[in-house]
C-alpha cells in the first residue's frame, strides 16, 4: 500500500516547486508589522549618522585628564548646556568642558564624555577625578548600522527591530509581498455550522475553523468560501469560485476512496491539474493537491487532526512560500519523548505535542491520544516528531528528528 504513494517530503517539495509569491505592493511602514520584505535593503547613511553621547553628562578633551586621580582632580570651566536634537555654539578647548544630555551631538573639541554621576559640578564647573581614554562613552557614527550595509535581504519578515531600522533610513513605504488570501471549503453532507441545530447524524463544522486558525497564524488571509454536500457539482461549483476569488484553496473531507469521497474528481472538473493522490505517513495519508494554473489546491483529510497533521508537514511550507518568505522549510529539530508511545509504525508517523526545554534538551509532551479525530490534542501543539517507517513501540526517552510548526 505504503510503496504506491509519496513520502511526505517528497510531496512537499513537488508542491513548493509549483508556487511562487502572489504578488508585490507598498505599503505604509506603519502597517507593515510581519509582512514580507519583497526587496532587498541596503543603508543609504550611517546609523547614527554623528558622534553621540550615550548619558547625561559632559563632552570634553580626554587630554585634559591625564594624570588625574581622586587626590588630583581636574576642573573644567562648563561653556554651555547643549540638549539632544541642537547642534551647540562653542568647541571644547583645554580646560573646558560642554554639558551634554542623552543623545546630544558630541562637541567640536571633545573626545569623549564624562557621565555626570562621575562628578561633582556646580553651574560654572565640572570636578573630574579620573583619566578618561580618547573615545570613552562615544557613539560612533555608524555603530549601529553603517552606510552600505544589506539592512535585510527579500524574504525577511518585518518584526520590530527591522520595522525601526527601516525607519533610522527613512523608508516609509517598503515594498512587500502581498498577503495570500486563502480560500476554505468544508466538504460533507453531516456538517452543521456551530449555533445552528445539531440533528442526529450531524456534526459541527470544526475543520474549517481549525484552517482559518493556522492558516491566519501563518499569515495568510482565511477566506471561507462555503460547505459543499457531497455531490461533485457542488464541490466543484465552490472551488470554482474559490479559484476566483483566491490565491490558494484548502479543502476538507472527500479525498479517502469511498463512494462520497468526490473532491479529486470535483478538481479535475474545476480544470484543477492533480500532482499526487495520499502521501506515505500517518495521520494524514488521505489527501489530493493540485494547481490550477499558478494557484496551489490543497485537499485534505475531513478528519480533523489527520487534515491539521497533513497541512503542518505538506501545506504549511507552501503557504509560507506564497507569502513571500525565504525560509518556508520548517526548522528541523531534535526531539526527546517525554512519554512513550506504545503503537507500531509500518509507515512514517508524525507524533504532535508541546515543546518542553529540560535539562538542555528539546522535549516533546504527546497528548493522551494521537488519534486521528482528536482534534483537541492539537490544544498548544508547536512541535511534531517524525518516526521512521517500521519503528516500534517507543519508549519514553527516545530521540527523533522533528520540527516546529
Amino acid at each position: 500500500m505504503w510503496n504506491d504513494v509519496m513520502k511526505y517530503e517528497e510531496a512537499r517539495d513537488l508542491l513548493l516547486s509549483k508556487v511562487a509569491p502572489v504578488g508585490r505592493e507598498r505599503v505604509p511602514l506603519t502597517d507593515c508589522a510581519g509582512k514580507v520584505l519583497a526587496e532587498a535593503l541596503t543603508a543609504a547613511e550611517n546609523v547614527p549618522p554623528f558622534d553621540r553621547s550615550p548619558y547625561d553628562g559632559y563632552a570634553l578633551s580626554s587630554k585634559d585628564t591625564e594624570g588625574v586621580d581622586e587626590t588630583h582632580p581636574v576642573i573644567l570651566r562648563i561653556l554651555e548646556e547643549v540638549p539632544a536634537g541642537v547642534k551647540g555654539k562653542c568647541a571644547v578647548t583645554s580646560g573646558t568642558a560642554i554639558k551634554v544630555l542623552t543623545g546630544t551631538m558630541l562637541p567640536e573639541g571633545a573626545d569623549c564624555i564624562v557621565p555626570f554621576e562621575d562628578t561633582r559640578f556646580t553651574a560654572e564647573t565640572v570636578e573630574i577625578s579620573g583619566h578618561l581614554a580618547s573615545g570613552s562613552n562615544v557613539i560612533r557614527a555608524g555603530e549601529d548600522v553603517r552606510a552600505g550595509d544589506l539592512l535585510a535581504a527579500a524574504g525577511t519578515v518585518i518584526d520590530g527591530g527591522l520595522a525601526a531600522t527601516l525607519a533610522g533610513q527613512n523608508v516609509i513605504s517598503p515594498e512587500v509581498y502581498r498577503v495570500p488570501h486563502v480560500g476554505i471549503i468544508s466538504t460533507g453532507s453531516e456538517l452543521v455550522e456551530p449555533g445552528d441545530i445539531l440533528e442526529p447524524g450531524r456534526i459541527y463544522n470544526t475543520s474549517r475553523y481549525a484552517m482559518s486558525a493556522v492558516l491566519r497564524r501563518d499569515g495568510a488571509e482565511p477566506v471561507f468560501i462555503g460547505t459543499a454536500p457531497d455531490d461533485i457539482r457542488d464541490i466543484s461549483e465552490l472551488i470554482r469560485e474559490g479559484l476566483s476569488k483566491c490565491d490558494a484553496l484548502v479543502l476538507t473531507g472527500g479525498v479517502s476512496v469511498g463512494d462520497y469521497d468526490l473532491t479529486p474528481d470535483a478538481m479535475e472538473l474545476s480544470g484543477v491539474e492533480i500532482l499526487f493522490r495520499g502521501v506515505a505517513m500517518k495521520p494524514g495519508m488521505a489527501c489530493c493537491y493540485g494547481m490550477a494554473g499558478q494557484k496551489p489546491v490543497m485537499a485534505l483529510s475531513g478528519n480533523p487532526a489527520s487534515s491539521m497533521t497533513n497541512y503542518c508537514a505538506i501545506a504549511r511550507p507552501a503557504v509560507l512560500k506564497l507569502r513571500g518568505l525565504s525560509e518556508y522549510l520548517p526548522r528541523e529539530i531534535e526531539l526527546t519523548l517525554a512519554e512513550g508511545f506504545s503503537k507500531k509504525s509500518k509507515t512514517t508517523r508524525i507524533l504532535r505535542g508541546r515543546l518542553g526545554i529540560e535539562g538542555g534538551r528539546a522535549v516533546l509532551h504527546l497528548p493522551s491520544e494521537q488519534g486521528n479525530t482528536v482534534i483537541s490534542s492539537m490544544i498548544g501543539c508547536d512541535a511534531m516528531a517524525v518516526v521512521p517507517a517500521g519503528s516500534g513501540a517507543l519508549p519514553a526517552g527516545t530521540v527523533l528528528k522533528g520540527f516546529l510548526i
